[in-house]
């Protein structure tokens, strides 16, 4: 089993539109809604593909109403902390070729006594070893940003690997802290290292770094340059063309549950990535931020190198 901590659900809207003009009216071309945040992606990745998944989070109002109908029709099996607050609700609002602009709302304010409740359903599932305990996606306002640090000891003291997909503070304490993987998108490390990755040379640099001060494997999703791993013993660059891309939602989150998936089956790390480069690949060739199903992944041609091209640009 994978367990998924979402701190700071959604409710996700997409809007297809012709073009996008700042200050213009647009007319929508399609429309539609979708449970959101990065954990509760990677369950309904996993759910799609038949694994067994758990999804901790909180909800409260109208959103969290809805978010909580939408799980339901998934068939995915949820832990709802109820909370005060309502959950946010995003929008994405996405153009013929891909290019997709996102609103994110930040989310409800959670009690002391809410979240210490959203902890314990987390803390709760060691108990069962699950293969993987996913950390992902941002904190709701007023949430300490050791949050996911204090769940990658946790996993630690239980013996369970943990994963962590975040940014800002709360990845960078996370790290600090030694997480089995984190994965990153490379704006995301970017903000990390506090400085432009402009190669693949600068991604590999930096990712080997933070192995050497305690991350076991670092996997950073890269658009359209596919992702990169990088583990104590093997560096591996794999990348899947897409033809016709529809939305980049939840691409990366598709990315990590691919990858999850993989490795809890005893994929090797490497054929992991392949995996998860698939299933992002066939994510971003999907609409809204919906989730590939087997059908989706089984035509994706993923390119595989274990000696990348230091010097490839990134910038284009």
């Amino acid at each position: 089993m994978i367990v998924t901590l979402t701190p700071n659900p959604s409710v996700d809207r997409t809007v297809s539109i012709t073009d996008l003009h700042r200050g213009e009216v647009h007319r929508a071309t399609a429309s539609r809604i979708d449970p959101g945040g990065k954990g509760v992606n990677i369950s309904r990745a996993l759910t799609a593909h038949k694994a067994r998944t758990l999804a901790v989070l909180p909800a409260g109002g109208p959103q969290g109403h809805l978010l909580a109908e939408l799980l339901a029709e998934a068939g995915i099996d949820v832990n709802i902390v109820p909370i005060g607050g309502s959950i946010r609700a995003n929008l994405a609002l996405v153009e013929p070729d891909g290019t997709t602009t996102k609103i994110n709302e930040q989310g409800p304010l959670l009690s002391g006594s809410e979240l210490e409740a959203l902890l314990a359903g987390a803390v709760a599932t060691l108990r069962e070893k699950p293969s993987w305990l996913v950390g992902s996606g941002s904190l709701p306002p007023g949430v300490d940003g050791n949050l996911y640090a204090g769940l990658v000891r946790r996993g630690r003291d239980a013996g369970v690997r943990v994963a962590i997909d975040a940014s800002g503070p709360a990845l960078r304490h996370a790290v600090a802290a030694g997480p089995d993987l984190i994965k990153p998108n490379l704006e995301e490390l970017e903000e990390l290292v506090e400085r432009s990755l402009n190669t693949l040379g600068d991604v590999v640099a930096v990712a080997l770094d933070l192995v050497a001060h305690g991350v076991a494997t670092v996997v950073v999703s890269l658009g359209r340059q596919g992702a990169l791993l990088v583990t104590p013993s093997v560096t591996a660059h794999a990348v899947a063309p897409v033809s016709a891309p529809l939305s980049t939602v939840g691409a990366g989150d598709a990315l990590l549950a691919g990858y999850l998936y993989a490795t809890g089956s005893g994929s090797t790390a490497v054929d992991a990535l392949c995996t998860g480069v698939a299933w992002g690949a066939a994510a971003v060739s999907l609409p809204g931020s919906r989730m590939p199903s087997p059908a989706d992944v089984a035509g994706i041609q993923v390119s595989l190198t274990t000696e990348p091209d230091l010097t490839l640009s990134l910038t284009s």
